[in-house]
């Protein structure tokens, strides 16, 4: 994954001295006509007028670059569809000539702001089609995009007297309201074109393995989407259970708590990546550590034995002391072990381990 992000930046650090080398501006005072400028008077108007909110819209309006995906549909361009590190690269090198990108976890400030509104839509690159569908269909998946609403982008390219006219319809709460059920609608419709095995996977490790396996724990998050990662009820859950997520948190696909015993437990739904390895468990202890939990367990979904062997033959990377469930065989999990036996796991004499 590290490797992924640093040839992005170095993707990108090349556009900046190729540019450089001829001359020329890597990114054009303009772009469809739109200058910061007028995204950051159309911003002030709506109280979202941060340097990096600016910025990231400025990204989006990029139809000079060809777009970042190498999966990408012929002739789209960044404006497209552009990943979260897309637009943090752009921000961060692209635009201020920095040596690093946005951090990954500023969409919470550089993205939600404006989904909220409508002003950006979140879409998917089917890698198969080379297709870009409304929704983040495929939760945390890397083809997982954003892009602006046509709307808010006529908004930013309309003359100076027209545009303030135009946001104040645009802003109204009932068309807020609309174009978020839209877009809800029309991304649950595209689901029927797509693979959503991930979601399905988490789905089924809730409704099937935590009964069987960890009787006890109560859900208290579940990530199967891009959207809000803490809803209002989670926030209830959380604090009935003593927890608060920040954005530095890099939380699972799924968090339970058991009430009786004060321990948590993990669950990693994995479709592409995404095991419990050593660095999860590290951070996650220290997590439930923070919070004065009494221990943390900790299991890997795959959907088939096909995935597990496809992925374990390749990575080896299931961390001793968590467990393996696999859902074609779902009548028993599998706990890993190493010698000496890891510290600091929570016995398997607290959960069900044996066949059900």
């Amino acid at each position: 994954m590290a490797r992924k992000k640093n040839a992005l930046q170095d993707r990108v650090r090349l556009l900046l001295l190729q540019s450089a080398g001829a001359g020329k501006q890597a990114v054009p005072e303009t772009f469809q006509g739109v200058t910061k400028g007028r995204i950051e008077a159309v911003l002030k108007a709506i109280d979202r007028a941060t340097p990096d909110i600016v910025d990231s819209v400025f990204a989006l309006l990029d139809d000079k670059n060809d777009s970042w995906f190498s999966n990408a549909p012929e002739e789209a361009k960044f404006c497209h569809g552009a990943t979260t590190a897309h637009v943090g690269a752009h921000v961060g090198i692209l635009q201020r000539k920095g040596s690093i990108k946005l951090d990954r976890e500023g969409r919470d400030y550089w993205i939600k702001p404006l989904r909220e509104l409508g002003a950006i839509e979140a879409i998917y690159l089917d890698p198969v089609s080379m297709t870009f569908y409304p929704g983040h269909i495929v939760a945390k998946s890397p083809n997982c995009a954003y892009r602006l609403e046509n709307a808010f982008k006529r908004i930013l390219q309309a003359d100076e007297k027209e545009w303030p006219g135009m946001l104040k319809a645009w802003v109204r709460e009932d068309m807020v309201r609309e174009r978020a059920e839209l877009q809800a609608r029309i991304a649950d419709e595209s689901r029927q074109f797509l693979d959503t095995k991930h979601s399905d996977l988490i789905e089924s490790a809730c409704s099937h393995y935590v009964p069987r396996f960890l009787p006890g724990y109560a859900i208290l998050y579940v990530d199967d989407g891009d959207g809000d990662r803490i809803t209002k009820e989670d926030c209830v859950r959380l604090k009935d259970a003593g927890i608060t997520i920040s954005l530095s948190d890099a939380m699972p696909d799924v968090l339970l708590w058991n009430r009786d015993t004060n321990n948590l437990w993990v669950i990693e739904a994995v479709t592409s990546d995404g095991e419990v390895d050593e660095q999860k468990i590290s951070n996650l202890w220290k997590f439930a550590n923070a919070h004065g939990k009494m221990g943390i367990g900790f299991t890997t979904v795959y959907r088939t034995w096909r995935d597990t062997a496809a992925r374990q033959g390749k990575y080896k990377n299931i961390a001793p002391g968590s467990y393996v469930w696999i859902l074609e065989d779902p009548s028993k999990h599998f706990l890993a072990e190493s010698f000496p036996l890891p510290p600091r796991t929570i016995a398997s004499s607290n959960i069900r381990s044996t066949s059900v």
